[in-house]
């Protein structure tokens, strides 16, 4: 099928989603996950109605992306782990960083956002598993803390939520756990009141388990089989 047929598929899962769940479609952001594909695909995409795009890599983005300038009102956000040392060039490149996993990271992105005049938008990425193959802060960590307790000196960064990826399972319903976690970290954030922190995004589902992330709060679901098919793997 036609990423525009793809397309409709997903949005018709998402509206049935959160109807279940007792919220409105219009509340939940549908990212799609370009990782892997060509310029043309990314293209294609966006004639179909899409305007929100998540990359892995800052090296795999940086050969697109003079190819998807022309691309109107597009947003591109990293959504992979994201080493301190390519962080000048992710805040180059993108207008948004899913990722954010240590302090020092963040540094390096205000740091980089001053030097470009340029205010980035973040998530901190929780390991909700504890997997450690896997990027992302413990919920119990200290350094989650230490991160929003500095988020005020970070002028160049918006916080403005929590993402992550739970342990892949056959059976999207066991991920649930790990949504309602997410969902109830963020809670207890909010209640916090920290001035610089914004709690409105909780990035969580994919193209196997969205369905389950909407149901228990997601209010951005990242997608890419399911849009673009398993062509390359995407």
């Amino acid at each position: 099928m036609s990423i525009s047929q793809n397309l409709a598929q997903v949005r018709e899962r998402i509206a049935v989603a959160a109807s279940r769940a007792g919220r409105r479609s219009e509340e939940i952001e549908l990212m799609a996950v370009s990782k892997t594909f060509p310029p043309e695909r990314i293209q294609e995409a966006y004639e179909a109605g899409l305007r929100l795009f998540g990359e892995n890599r800052v090296q795999e983005f940086a050969g697109k992306i003079e190819s998807v300038r022309s691309l109107r009102d597009a947003e591109f956000h990293l959504i992979g782990h994201l080493q301190t040392n390519k962080s000048a060039k992710a805040a180059e490149f993108f207008s948004a960083v899913d990722s954010v996993d240590s302090l020092r990271l963040a540094q390096k992105l205000d740091a980089a956002g001053q030097h470009l005049g340029k205010t980035l938008k973040v998530l901190i990425e929780i390991n909700v598993g504890g997997e450690a193959a896997k990027s992302g802060l413990p919920p119990e960590s200290r350094e989650l803390d230490e991160i929003l307790l500095a988020a005020p000196e970070l002028a160049y960064l918006e916080f403005s939520g929590l993402m992550t990826v739970p342990p892949f399972t056959d059976d999207p319903s066991e991920a649930r756990p790990y949504f309602r976690k997410l969902r109830e970290l963020r809670d207890q954030i909010a209640a916090r009141r920290l001035a610089a922190v914004g709690m409105d995004t909780l990035s969580m589902g994919m193209s196997h388990d969205f369905e389950v992330a909407i149901e228990e709060g997601s209010t951005c679901v990242r997608v890419g089989t399911a849009i673009f098919g398993d062509m390359l793997s995407g």
